[in-house]
């Protein structure tokens, strides 16, 4: 019977339907077919968003556009520029920088593009880049955000499976850093290689000025991350925390919001909220579907037939996880297939927290992976360049991220050692 399910799911997508519809109407038919009672339906899509962590995620959704909205982001792209914009390829630095900053408030990789990006991508082709390059460095550096704290797809991994929170962060840092400062080298390289123009240096006056016009902006993402792992609030807590922060600075400080202006954003992040909460719901259906018909179980044990190494397992993982990742949004990747896998994983002795990092690592992969990686679409679509050009100015970056997987995978401590340092 599941493969009923399984079908109607694929022709959905191939047909282009939401991912949200796509779950929702397979699991429609395959209940039809079964004769189970579709009183289910409503009760799974509760029980699904019936969890309070998952609550912060309409908070940092609204933070991630109050921040846009409220100058936050553009002040943090102005200090990277101050920081390294002398550098050879500095403004495409300053893009990476910005993302590691920005640091996935906003929600997932694919808004991290289209903010970023619509101030980056122009910025850079008025200045010499060329612009399928643009458009690669903005997509790649987007995806580092979420690996680094803070991050909703972090805390929705964490809810899937019961994991701390506050010990993801914490194991996000160093992998998100890594990629971050890989990226930046590859940059730099192409830069130097291309010819591409630097700023006059910043003098200490001019950094400390704009450090200090950052400052607030900067400030949110410690209160944050050290609020949550110092026990002083939840991760629910910490985003409405978030929301007030950058309404206060936006308003009193930056003065770029206004009430007009704060209800727009509130109706879009509703919007953002509301069908992220579908998404979460039939993919809470949709996966007891699954658990009813035994899918974890036989995955498990068909991987582990074909080998209990641990590596050909992670291996084998990390190809599944890349290549659902080039089609599928991040969220929903997590939620059909996370719990299946972490099975799989604990069974070969992966710790569950280093685990939750290599799924996330290669599901941002996936979003910057030729020809269908969702972030290249998007930056492509700002910089109206063609989707084959961005592509192929993006294969550096893929290989660099590629590399960290390897690292992450290959070696726990790099993920383990901030989360057994301070919450073990």
């Amino acid at each position: 019977m599941v493969w009923i399910l399984i079908l109607s799911f694929i022709v959905c997508l191939l047909l282009r339907f939401p991912i949200a519809f796509s779950l929702g109407i397979s699991c429609l038919i395959y209940l039809l077919v079964a004769g189970t009672p579709l009183a289910v339906i409503p009760m799974k899509m509760y029980s699904g968003i019936d969890v309070f962590v998952l609550m912060s995620i309409p908070g940092f959704i609204l933070t991630g556009n109050l921040m846009n909205q409220g100058g936050l982001t553009e002040r943090i792209i102005t200090f990277c520029n101050h920081l390294i914009g002398h550098v050879r390829g500095g403004l495409a630095l300053a893009n990476i920088g910005a993302s590691m900053l920005f640091a996935g408030i906003s929600g997932t990789a694919i808004s991290d593009t289209a903010s970023i990006g619509s101030v980056m991508i122009p910025a850079m082709k008025k200045e010499g880049y060329d612009a399928d390059f643009s458009c690669a460095v903005t997509a790649s550096s987007s995806t580092v955000g979420p690996i680094i704290p803070p991050s909703v797809p972090m805390i929705i991994a964490a809810t899937l499976c019961g994991l701390s929170v506050g010990k993801l962060f914490l194991a996000g840092a160093i992998p998100g850093f890594l990629l971050g400062f890989g990226l930046m080298f590859v940059t730099y390289f192409i830069s130097v290689k291309r010819k591409y123009p630097k700023h006059a240096k910043s003098n200490l006056k001019q950094i400390f000025s704009s450090f200090l016009d950052t400052f607030w902006s900067l400030l949110m993402t410690f209160i944050i991350l050290f609020g949550i792992i110092g026990g002083i609030f939840t991760p629910t807590e910490a985003s409405i925390i978030a929301v007030l922060y950058a309404l206060l600075i936006g308003i009193l400080v930056y003065r770029r919001l206004n009430f007009k202006r704060i209800v727009v954003i509130t109706l879009d992040a509703m919007k953002t909220s509301a069908s992220l909460m579908v998404l979460i719901g039939f993919a809470n259906l949709f996966g007891w579907i699954l658990i009813v018909e035994q899918l974890p179980q036989y995955i498990s044990k068909e991987i582990l037939l074909f080998s209990d190494n641990k590596y050909v397992v992670l291996l084998l993982i990390n190809l599944l996880l890349i290549f659902v990742g080039t089609f599928m949004e991040t969220i929903a990747a997590l939620l059909i297939l996370f719990p299946i896998l972490l099975k799989v994983a604990t069974a070969v002795d992966v710790d569950p927290i280093h685990f939750a990092v290599i799924a996330l690592l290669n599901l941002m992969i996936g979003l910057t992976t030729p020809p269908l990686g969702i972030c290249l679409f998007v930056s492509s679509s700002i910089g109206k360049v063609s989707i084959s050009k961005v592509s192929k100015a993006s294969i550096p970056f893929l290989l660099v991220s590629l590399f960290v997987l390897v690292l992450v995978t290959l070696f726990p401590e790099i993920s383990l050692f901030l989360p057994s340092l301070f919450m073990d």
